[in-house]
């Protein structure tokens, strides 16, 4: 879980993922989802907060059905496909949910 006060903190990485959710043609349910992990795993250092939103985003278009290359969910967040690749399965984890095994 989150405070309300990440929220307010983040904004600025929260309109990044509106907009990359947008750019994937993305529903609402799979923003929500992305916006729900981001802030459930923000990390403390700046640098890696572009690598854990796009890994949030990619989680959330699977979780919600909508699954979208890593490639294309990297690009949409300026981040390598390799930063998305090493994080989204323990943000999964974390989050109570067992990721595939594909």
């Amino acid at each position: 879980m989150y405070r309300a006060s990440d929220r307010v903190d983040n904004a600025e990485w929260i309109d990044r993922l509106e907009d990359a959710c947008a750019d994937l043609d993305l529903d609402d349910d799979a923003c929500a989802t992305a916006t729900d992990l981001f802030l459930s795993e923000i990390p403390d250092e700046e640098r890696s907060k572009p690598a854990t939103a796009a890994a949030s985003l990619y989680a959330a278009a699977l979780i919600r059905g909508q699954e979208r290359p890593q490639s294309a969910v990297a690009d949409a967040l300026d981040v390598s496909r390799l930063s998305v690749q090493q994080r989204w399965k323990p943000l999964l984890e974390n989050a109570g949910f067992s990721p595939p095994t594909w």
